[in-house]
């Protein structure tokens, strides 16, 4: 009896593995397809693509295990520059990102909309900022997409500051470094604004947005809170020129975004705040 009853366990117990395999990879196979009619409406709509990240697979591939996860990463300097030119500060949030994710074995689509960008950044220009969710509406236009939480959100929530008496390039030369000393960390690549801005006639500061993300460290905060994927994975770090001389750091707090959509946070959003925080700080100091 005990015997039958020990089979019937492992019976059951494998049965119920497999299903859970099989609805594993009917979401994955769900998040890689809206993921590719994201790629071609991207294509279609006009904007270039910067970066197309992997969460899931980059974090298997170094041990971890975490929910699908896809984010990829578009650009338009026209839209991107009206909206840098009333605040700088909004290169955190530029340029426009979508997320394809697993959660709670549900494909999900999210995005960061206009706003997301006016709440965070005090935004006053209509304009703009309705150009910009048009063409992101735009490429959204058949996916079913919701956008990232506003609700408990407020102006720089969210936002670590620091502050540095070195220029843009020399911060941004220091910090790329100090990243990439680092073994577990993928860089995806960097954005210079004023540059773009500069082809376009338009004067800005000097501000270079620092792509890039470590797949363990990263999964692992990502296990339970896979919309994070939007902004904490990759990492988005923000250099621009301070008016009083030096440069101005800004990135996000992975545990304030966290908190954000799911409403708590966990340890390894904390911890890698501070693994951030003295890397950076130590690099531009």
């Amino acid at each position: 009896m005990l015997r039958f009853f020990f089979v019937l366990s492992m019976i059951t117990t494998a049965s119920v593995s497999t299903s859970g395999l099989a609805q594993s990879s009917s979401v994955q196979t769900a998040v890689d397809k809206n993921f590719l009619e994201l790629e071609t409406a991207v294509d279609e709509a006009g904007p270039t693509p910067i970066a197309s990240i992997d969460h899931s697979r980059l974090a298997k591939a170094e041990g971890v295990d975490m929910p699908a996860s896809r984010v990829l990463i578009f650009s338009d300097p026209e839209i991107n520059t009206p909206i840098l030119k009333e605040t700088v500060r909004t290169g955190l949030d530029l340029p426009f990102r979508v997320l394809s994710y697993d959660q709670d074995d549900r494909p999900q689509i999210t995005y960061t909309d206009s706003q997301f960008l006016k709440i965070r950044h005090g935004l006053a220009d209509a304009s703009s900022v309705r150009v910009f969710q048009s063409k992101m509406l735009e490429v959204l236009n058949d996916l079913d997409a919701t956008p990232a939480p506003t609700n408990g959100l407020f102006a720089d929530y969210g936002v670590i500051e620091l502050r540095s008496q070195l220029s843009v390039p020399e911060a941004v030369e220091r910090l790329r470094t100090a990243v990439m000393g680092q073994d577990d960390t993928v860089w995806f690549g960097e954005i210079d604004f004023a540059t773009e801005a500069s082809q376009l006639g338009v004067e800005l500061p000097d501000a270079v947005l620092l792509l890039f993300g470590g797949p363990a460290p990263g999964g692992v905060a990502m296990a339970g809170f896979p919309a994070i994927g939007l902004d904490a994975f990759c990492q988005k770090l923000l250099v621009y020129a301070n008016e009083e001389g030096g440069s101005v750091v800004i990135f996000n707090d992975i545990a304030a975004l966290a908190e954000l959509h799911y409403g708590f946070s966990a340890e390894p959003h904390h911890g890698l705040n501070k693994r951030l925080n003295a890397t950076f700080r130590t690099a531009i100091e």
